[in-house]
This record gives structure tokens, C-alpha cells and sequence, in this order.
């Protein structure tokens, strides 16, 4: 059976933007012409008005509560994505005759050693580019400095299939771009400085970034620095300093109320375990296929895999053929080919299972 046919809706393993919640979708929906009663949508309304203060506020109430983050932090949301982060922590946390420390774990944090060297003294303390990014560098062979500024990981690579289970401590800040793991597990927000997420993967749509904040961090930043790449700017003003990016809090909000109806942090991650446990069982278990990250790295969020005899002729017709099926966004990241499936905390099993049949029958007719 085409399974597009029986839900009414693709299964959708792309990386980002990704798939969101389908309660929260169909509540937007409902209230989409007419919020509450108000008359008017939440992407026309003012974001000077109570209605709308009252939204981004209960988003900030279910974000922390789900992480059980302390008053010594704030939450901002600002926009730019998890890009504009690769710089703007650097501008508020470090001076050009600092140092930043750096796990270099993939493409993610390539690109935030880019802007940081624009900024600062950039050292790279463990890195796993001689392997391809295909495993996570180990914490216990890096060379962390005493008076970094801070550290920067990235905690999730979407591109290569790995995810961090642990932190490192670290005498500095540590500051870690979670854009693909974000609120799918339990974590102690007091071992960070700074957690940041671009929204599109976990959280909801494009156009938005989670910011998690020690306060005493936020009165580091230069008061010359442009008002809008302050992260004081944000938190004087309740992330309202300009007009944020409002259906994307309210979409945020919708997803993070969402996972506090689901059981909050504890049960998300027995259900993304059991999906991902699930689909890698699967994939081990089907001789057409290859996972070239060793198991103890292996991402809950992005699983990559590959054939192991590589045919190209092959994956074209594995992709068509799971398009055809209700399927999408199956194709690995382009510099490493491959399949990736994402299955973020809105992938419900039921997707992952049909998946695995999918394959199954597949396997059985391929050459």
C-alpha cells in the first residue's frame, strides 16, 4: 500500500527545514484566519500587542520548563539562524587578542571556525577531519586552554550522522550549537554558557534561533557592538527590540507545547531511542546496506547509511522508487552521498516503520 495514500502525508526525512509536529500544524491551521477569537492571524497581529507578548512569553515558559533551564539564564529568539550565532558569540564573548576553543566535529563547525578567525584567535583542540567526520573526536585527547573565552561544539551533525552523548567540562564557557538535537533529550543547562538552535530542524519553521543564555555572559559584549548584535538588546527588551519573527515563535511555542503533552524531555528520548535503535537494527540487518559511523557516535536524530557495494545506478532507483512510496528527502548530503534519514522528535514511529518495510521489499528485488 502507497503509504502517502493511507496518511495523507509524505514521510519526510529532510534535514531542514524539516517536519514539524502534525498536532501543532493542524492547531496553527485551526487558528490561522482567527486567533482565538481575536479576529485577525497571528502573522498580522502587532508584536507590541498583549496578544502577542502573551504567546512568546508562554513559548519562553514551555522551553524552560522542558529543560528546567534556572533564572541565571535567559531565552531569546533571534533571527539569522544558528548561522549568525557562528559570529555573534564570538562578538559578544571574546576580544581579537582571545582565544576560542573549538571540537571540530563537521561541516557546522567548519563554517563557525570561518567567522570565529575573523574575530579571534581560533584553536582547534580535537578534531575528526582525518576520518572524514565519520566518527566524533574524543574529549579526552583535547588540548583545552586555560583562559579560552569559551568552547564552541557543535552537538548534532546532521550531514555525517554523528551526536555527542556527552559534554566536555570545561573551565570556559562552553557554548554549543544544538540546531539538530535541540529539546530531544534531557541535558543540565547550568554545564553550558550559551545553547543555541536555528529552529528548522527541531523546533518548527525557518526563520528563528533559540538562544539559552547565562545572564552574567550577556554583560560581556561590547557596548559599541550594533544594538542588533548585542544579545543585551534581546534580553533588555524581551527578544521584542525589533519585530521578531513572529509566526515563528508562535509555531515554536505550538511544537515545545507539544512535547510537554508527550511527557517532556525523558519521554521524547525513549521515543527517539526506540526510533532510532529501530531503523539502525534494520538497516545492520539488511545486506544491501552500510552505516560507516561507528555505533557508539551514531546520531538518534540523522541517520546516514550507504550501500555496501556503492551503485549509482542503484540509489537513483532506491530514491525514486521510496519518492514514489510517500517517501522524501532520502538523499545524503551532497558532499558525501549516501542516504540520510532525519528523524527529529516530530517523526512519529509509524513513519519509521513503514520505512523499514519499505527497504525490506526494496532489497529483495535489487541487483
Amino acid at each position: 500500500m502507497n503509504h502517502q495514500d493511507k496518511q495523507h502525508r509524505v514521510v519526510n526525512f529532510s534535514a531542514g527545514p524539516a517536519i514539524i509536529a502534525q498536532e501543532a500544524l493542524q492547531e496553527a491551521q485551526d487558528h490561522l484566519v482567527n486567533y482565538k477569537g481575536n479576529g485577525l492571524s497571528v502573522m498580522e497581529m502587532s508584536h507590541r500587542s498583549k496578544e502577542f507578548e502573551d504567546i512568546l512569553n508562554t513559548t519562553k515558559e514551555t522551553i524552560i520548563k522542558l529543560y528546567a533551564i534556572p533564572d541565571t539564564y535567559d531565552v531569546l529568539f533571534i533571527q539569522g539562524g544558528a548561522s549568525l550565532q557562528f559570529a555573534m558569540a564570538p562578538m559578544n564573548l571574546a576580544t581579537k587578542d582571545q582565544s576560542i576553543d573549538l571540537i571540530q566535529s563537521g561541516s557546522w563547525t567548519k563554517k563557525a571556525a570561518k567567522e570565529i578567525q575573523k574575530l579571534a584567535k581560533l584553536n582547534i583542540v580535537a578534531s575528526s577531519e582525518p576520518d572524514n567526520f565519520l566518527k566524533l573526536p574524543t574529549f579526552s585527547d583535547a588540548d583545552f586552554s586555560d583562559d579560552a573565552a569559551y568552547v564552541h561544539m557543535c552537538s548534532n551533525n546532521t550531514i555525517y550522522g554523528t551526536q555527542f552523548k556527552q559534554f566536555p567540562k570545561t573551565a570556559s564557557p562552553l557554548v554549543c550549537d544544538m540546531s539538530s538535537d535541540i529539546l530531544s533529550r534531557p541535558i543540565t543547562v547550568e554545564d553550558f554558557g550559551i545553547i543555541y538552535a536555528g529552529a528548522q530542524k527541531n523546533l518548527g519553521p525557518a526563520g528563528v534561533a533559540v538562544v539559552i543564555i547565562r545572564k552574567d555572559l550577556i554583560q560581556k559584549a561590547p557596548k559599541e557592538l550594533p544594538s542588533m548584535l548585542q544579545y543585551r538588546t534581546y534580553s533588555d527588551n524581551n527578544s521584542l527590540y525589533n519585530t521578531p519573527p513572529t509566526f515563528g515563535i508562535y509555531m515554536i511555542g505550538l511544537t515545545t507545547s507539544w512535547l510537554l503533552k508527550q511527557g517532556g524531555l525523558d519521554a521524547m528520548y525513549q521515543a527517539n531511542e526506540e526510533k532510532a535503535a529501530l531503523l539502525y537494527n534494520a538497516l545492520e540487518e539488511n545486506p544491501l546496506f552500510d552505516i560507516p559511523v561507528p555505533k557508539a557516535d551514531r546520531s538518534s536524530m540523522n541517520v546516514v547509511f550507504t550501500l555496501k557495494n556503492p551503485n549509482e545506478a542503484l540509489e537513483k532507483e532506491l530514491v525514486s522508487q521510496a519518492k514514489k512510496e510517500g517517501f522524501i528527502n532520502l538523499k545524503g548530503h551532497r558532499s558525501i552521498g549516501g542516504f540520510r534519514c532525519s528523524i527529529y522528535n516530530a517523526m512519529p514511529l509509524s513513519g519509521i516503520r513503514a520505512f523499514i518495510e519499505f527497504t525490506h521489499q526494496f532489497s529483495k528485488t535489487a541487483v
